[in-house]
């Protein structure tokens, strides 16, 4: 996923700030407990598409760090 792309990106129920799992193929969004899928390279930033994070995935996140500018 392009980085400036992702700077650009919020939440669309907190307007805080996402993180990529490249893994998970996945952008996720701490504050509201979501994990928004991408698909073929697109955010599919929708509330219903959105799977909620349980406690354990949430605690296993690693530390949030700035994006390299």
């Amino acid at each position: 996923m392009d980085i400036k792309l992702l700077e650009l990106l919020v939440c669309p129920v907190t307007k805080g700030p996402l993180d990529y799992d490249r893994g998970q193929q996945e952008l996720i969004s701490r504050s509201a407990r979501l994990a928004y899928p991408v698909r073929d390279g697109i955010p599919v930033l929708l509330e219903n598409e959105a799977r909620t994070l349980s406690d354990e995935e949430l605690e296993k996140l690693p530390a949030r760090t700035p994006l390299a500018g």
